[in-house]
């Protein structure tokens, strides 16, 4: 391969999208966790070098997201052993106190009221996001728009919550 590699390897990553998210969602079980993995390649594609030999992109597309899959894992399962109390007989009491409770319930009250006051498409997109753990691509199919509308709706759910959150806080 010659030229710019990193325009090559970007464009193939486009053309290979679906088949690259359909790869990791059967790796992982999730789509969420899939779309984190890819966005994590994407990432890491805008390191390839412009002048980089690779001679078959698209398996160097496909190793790289199976590193990132690798890495990913990897990363899940330290978290998992470093924050694990269930493993750790000398722990204390892990039940959060009263205060804590009540604190818990007052911002879970709030983040209701903030995502009942969401525009209604925007409250529904924001929620098979969120809750439902559903892809864009997938809202966007299921609901007949664009990915880009559905991309749009979350962002905007997203910073309203932030700024309604905020305000509360603050």
């Amino acid at each position: 391969m010659s030229g710019d590699t990193r325009k090559t390897i970007l464009e193939g990553f486009a053309a290979s999208y679906k088949e690259l998210s359909r790869y990791l969602s059967r790796r992982f079980g999730s789509n969420v966790e899939a779309e984190d993995v890819l966005q994590d390649t994407f990432l890491r594609l805008q390191n390839v070098s412009a002048e980089a030999e690779i001679k078959n992109p698209r398996s160097y597309l496909f190793r790289m997201a199976s590193n990132q899959a690798t890495d990913h894992i990897r990363a899940r399962q330290a978290f998992d052993r470093r924050f694990s109390l269930a493993e750790d007989p000398d722990c204390a009491d892990e039940r959060p106190s009263p205060e804590t409770v009540v604190d818990y319930r007052q911002r879970l009250d709030l983040l209701e009221r903030a995502v009942s006051d969401l525009p209604p498409r925007q409250r529904q997109v924001f929620l098979m996001h969120k809750i439902d753990g559903l892809s864009h691509a997938e809202i966007a199919r299921e609901l007949g728009i664009t990915k880009s509308a559905v991309e749009k709706l979350v962002m905007k759910a997203l910073a309203h919550l932030r700024d309604r959150l905020s305000d509360v806080t603050d």
